[in-house]
Parts: C-alpha cells; sequence; structure tokens
C-alpha cells in the first residue's frame, strides 16, 4: 500500500490537466468548505467577530459557500487574510496538514468542535478547518 503524499510533496510536484482537480482534493481528499472574500462595505447580516475585528455575512445562506468578510482597521489578521480571498477546506488531520506550511495564524477554536488555522501558499492564504467527528452532520 502506498502512503498518502504530504501537502508540501504536492506542491513541489503539481501539474495537472485542466479537467482534474487540485491533488489536495483528488490525492488529500480535502473538502471545499468556503470562500471568503473580503469586502470593505457593510453587508446584510452581518455578524461581528471583535476578537478578529472582523464582520462576517453569507455564509449560512449562499449555496455556493460565499461567506463575505469585512475587517476593521484594527483587526490583528496578518494582512494577507485581510485584503485576499482565501479558499478553506475541511481536512481530517489539522496538525499533519499544517506540516511544513507557512502558518499565517496559528490553529484555534472559533466554535464548540471546529479547529482552524490559515497558511499562505503562492502568496494565497488557504484556511484549514477540522470538525470534530460528525460534528457538522448532526451525528
Amino acid at each position: 500500500m502506498t502512503a498518502e503524499p504530504t501537502l508540501a510533496a504536492l506542491v513541489r510536484s503539481v501539474h495537472r490537466l485542466d479537467h482534474e482537480p487540485p491533488p489536495v482534493v483528488s490525492r488529500l481528499r480535502w473538502r471545499f468548505h468556503h470562500i471568503g472574500i473580503p469586502t470593505h462595505e457593510p453587508r446584510p447580516n452581518e455578524t461581528h467577530l471583535a476578537a478578529f475585528g472582523l464582520h462576517v455575512s453569507g455564509f449560512s445562506s449562499s449555496p455556493f459557500g460565499i461567506e463575505w468578510m469585512r475587517y476593521s482597521d484594527e483587526s490583528p489578521l496578518h494582512p494577507a487574510i485581510k485584503c485576499l480571498p482565501h479558499v478553506a477546506f475541511e481536512v481530517d488531520d489539522l496538525d499533519a496538514a499544517l506540516e511544513g506550511q507557512e502558518v499565517i495564524h496559528p490553529p484555534g477554536s472559533p466554535s464548540d468542535g471546529v479547529r482552524a488555522a490559515m497558511i499562505l501558499v503562492d502568496g494565497a492564504p488557504v484556511e484549514l478547518i477540522w470538525f470534530r467527528e460528525n460534528q457538522h452532520t448532526g451525528g
């Protein structure tokens, strides 16, 4: 049986055809969770996350997984998180996924049963999320 490749190994060896999904999906079995898009405009039904200097909206109502993120000037988050869109993936092992990566926001628990962190890949922020088993399915 062949061992699963590491993220670091995939990053070094990526070459895919137009019809192929990214290797983190096809080989590591990461699952798309959402895309976070920074905005300067207030949006309907924002939730304020004071610890991050952030207002979020759209996550629960977007059928496409779009989350709008409006940051205050005082937000302590990494500049790349505040100004660039990020894609988020659900992973089975957050600590393993973070090995060898440039972590720009360390693992934390934004809510019960959830751990998340942000990495920087080729200048782009990527969020990695782990859910306690069956937390998101209600089981």
